[in-house]
Order: C-alpha cells, then structure tokens, then sequence
C-alpha cells in the first residue's frame, strides 16, 4: 500500500501538522488504526506531564492522590497509604501486603 502525506489538526492547540508517509507506514505496522490527534509539540507536552506525576504537576491526576501515615501491621515499618486507615483493619506496607495478598478472603 502506497502512503502519502497528509494535513492533520491537532486537538490540543489547533496546528496544522504533517501525517508522513513513513509516520502511516510505521503506525500500520504497529497495527494502529487512529491517525495521531496531535502535533509533535503537544505529544511531547503530554508526555512529560505523564512522566511528572510525582513532582506535584497538574491536579487530577492518579499520581496526585492524597496518601495518609501508616505503622504496618505485619513489619511495624511505617509507611504510606491512599486511604485514610481505621482501628478495626490492619495496614500493610507494599512488601507485606504483596506476600499476603495471596492468602486474602476475596
């Protein structure tokens, strides 16, 4: 299949960018079926904002979740979590709650 370039719009700030002929040659080849929604700037935009999630970047994001102090029930280590603990249920530190996960009811 012969590819040629195309004029796309970006949908973050509206710029009109080129769909190379070896960019829609590579994305078939991955398997991808959507034409890219967004300039190179805005793509890169977006990406380091991904990777920036523990700096404390945009809010909203998954990252940016409140985390409360924890003493883990298991070790005694204190730790973090993303929930506010109770009295009547046991906390775990991730490498105690990864080797008891296996053994939970659910």
């Amino acid at each position: 299949m012969s590819f040629t370039d195309k004029s796309l719009q970006c949908a973050d700030c509206g710029v009109t960018f080129t769909f190379t002929s070896e960019e829609q040659e590579f994305h078939q080849s991955k398997g991808f079926t959507n034409e890219p929604r967004r300039c190179q700037s805005c793509r890169q935009a977006r990406k380091s904002q991904r990777n920036s999630y523990g700096s404390g970047g945009s809010g909203g994001s998954r990252y940016d979740r409140q985390m409360f102090p924890a003493v883990c029930a298991e070790c005694g280590t204190d730790t973090q979590v993303p929930f506010e603990p109770r009295e009547d249920r046991p906390v775990y530190c991730s490498s105690c709650y990864n080797k008891t996960k296996g053994n939970s009811r659910w």
